[in-house]
């Protein structure tokens, strides 16, 4: 009798850490039959990655989990202020506040904490299902789809999936059947992270800073409500052996105050500090995404950051694909597009780094001096970095058939309202393409395919007032959109699902003009150009 074949699901995603959680999450969301397969009987119980950002906060915000994140995260009320041995402020960012993207600046937590708020989630949806130890042994592309075989407990045995996404971070098991490469940039530092319970309620002020001290560098960060990270950086003469003890992680803590009577070690680690990525994302019907893609070191604090990124990009792209609203191809725009966004937060990390761990007395002083000379100002105290923007893909095209100026940056959101109820703009738009435009009157350019194609896609128009807001139009709440739009003379633009610009447009007719591209890109991803022309701010969230 023949076999009967294993059930044929939509997604297969190897690995359930924050990124295998939201991409499962995600896609669940859009109603694609996700199974998750992770190798660990149970949750990693100790932590990790302690950071995200505000443009993070609007992606968790998408999965529906702003009150579940915002019980397991502290804020930053202050700055991050970098010091050297001398105690001098070089460097003061300011962290507070609300961020471009309508979420806290800086956010720190407890992976752990969090881990358990997106798993939840995760496991609450309907069309995903989870299975713990199950280690992927087995990777067999065909044509139509992936077969997995598995080994474990929960394991299936086989696994069927029209896509794979490897979400199992550095030693990917997916990435090891996938014949892309792997570039290197050889950045390599070693840190010993320990995180600690201080047993007292204390404020730290500020909550987050660095030591750019010659002697030992070192990192004091909060780890999550109600904990501490410091992270301390191996001297030439140290091993990771004796450095990773607790022994040695008592005696580096001793002088800041910390010991056995007021301070419980959680754990403490030596993490190789990496910089590298891999040059293609995908292979046909193989996806990778996070530590799984990329590496890089944390002073920028956009480890994790980078990879829910990833997600965001890679679930709209893959749901549209999967709904048959898009080619296949439009995964390839994947790669082009994160790899090079994530190469920036790599820079910028190495540049970071490269400041941070002088270990000459004389390069400190003179590092020192320059950075005091700017008053502490990040502006001109550290190294300059291009903006972060999409490489090329899903984006608006000029006449050249090169990418416009200006797309691909990240839109702000700010609040506004509609029948009766503010909010921020996402939560009131909803998921998927956002066209913003001041007022209605772009829209009645629209013919009835753009609408059409814009129903398809669960695509939203949201006709932007200043004030005196027509029944079924909205109100520039916080007058966030409009004078900007106006200052550059845009009568629209379009967002896409991961809240970068897709382009924007003059008159009405160039917005049929723009939905009209859309349209053919999904259908007809245009190739990589390779040319980024000078960025124009347009809805860009670094402006605000």
């Amino acid at each position: 009798m023949p076999r009967t074949p294993a059930p044929l699901h939509d997604v297969a995603i190897v690995g359930f850490g924050p990124i295998g959680q939201m991409l499962s999450i995600l896609l669940g969301k859009a109603g694609h039959d996700v199974i998750v397969l992770e190798r660990w009987p149970s949750p990693y119980d100790l932590p990790r990655a302690v950071h995200f950002d505000d443009e993070i906060g609007r992606i968790f915000q998408a999965a529906g989990l702003s009150d579940e994140v915002r019980a397991v995260t502290d804020p930053v009320p202050d700055h991050y202020e970098w010091r050297n041995h001398a105690g001098e402020a070089l460097v003061r960012i300011d962290w507070s506040g609300t961020g471009p993207s309508g979420w806290p600046t800086a956010s720190f937590f407890s992976q752990p904490q969090l881990e358990a708020v997106l798993s939840k989630a995760a496991q609450e949806v309907p069309t995903v299902t989870v299975h713990r130890d199950c280690e992927v042994v087995g990777l067999e592309p065909r044509d139509e789809h992936v077969r997995l075989i598995t080994a474990g407990s929960d394991g299936p045995g086989e696994v069927r999936a029209r896509y794979v996404i490897g979400a199992d971070g550095a030693n990917s098991f997916v990435r090891s059947g996938m014949a892309t490469t792997v570039t290197d940039l050889g950045f390599f530092y070693d840190w010993l992270i320990v995180d600690t319970f201080p047993h007292e309620d204390a404020t730290w002020s500020p909550m987050n800073w660095q030591l750019c001290d010659p002697e030992r560098p070192t990192t004091i960060v909060s780890g999550g409500p109600g904990r501490r990270r410091w992270e301390f950086l191996r001297l030439p003469h140290e091993s990771v052996e004796e450095l990773n003890t607790s022994e040695t992680a008592w005696r580096l803590l001793e002088p800041w105050g910390r010991t056995p009577d007021n301070t419980t070690i959680e754990r403490h680690t030596v993490y190789t500090f990496q910089a590298r990525w891999v040059d293609r994302w995908r292979e046909g019907r193989l996806l990778l995404a996070g530590d799984a893609a990329h590496q890089m070191p944390p002073f920028a604090g956009q480890g994790m950051c980078s990879g829910l990124r990833d997600a965001m990009n890679l679930a709209w792209k893959l749901d549209l694909v999967l709904a048959g609203s898009a080619d296949p191809d439009l995964l390839d725009t994947y790669t082009s597009e994160r790899s090079d966004h994530v190469q920036h937060a790599i820079g910028m990390s190495m540049a970071l780094g490269q400041v941070i761990c002088v270990l000459d007395p004389e390069e400190a002083a003179a590092r020192d001096t320059r950075m005091i000379a700017t008053g502490a100002d990040p502006r001109h105290a550290l190294p300059a970095t291009p903006p972060a923007v999409l490489g090329d893909g899903v984006l608006k095209r000029g006449a050249d058939g090169n990418r416009a100026a200006g797309v691909g940056h990240l839109t702000p959101q700010y609040r506004v309202t509609h029948q009766g109820q503010t909010a921020l703009l996402d939560e009131l738009a909803g998921d998927g393409f956002t066209i913003l435009t001041d007022s209605q009157a772009p829209c009645d350019a629209l013919d009835a395919a753009d609408r059409d194609f814009l129903d398809s896609i669960g695509a939203s128009i949201v006709a932007l007032y200043a004030d005196q807001a027509p029944p079924d139009a909205y109100l520039d709440t916080d007058n966030g959109y409009l004078p900007h739009m106006r200052e550059h003379q845009h009568v629209a633009a379009v967002v896409r699902p991961d809240f970068y610009l897709f382009g924007a447009a003059a008159t009405g007719q160039e917005l049929h003009e723009l939905i009209g591209q859309l349209r053919d890109q999904l259908h007809q991803p245009a190739a990589p150009s390779g040319v980024r022309p000078a960025p124009e701010p347009l809805l860009a969230a670094s402006d605000q």
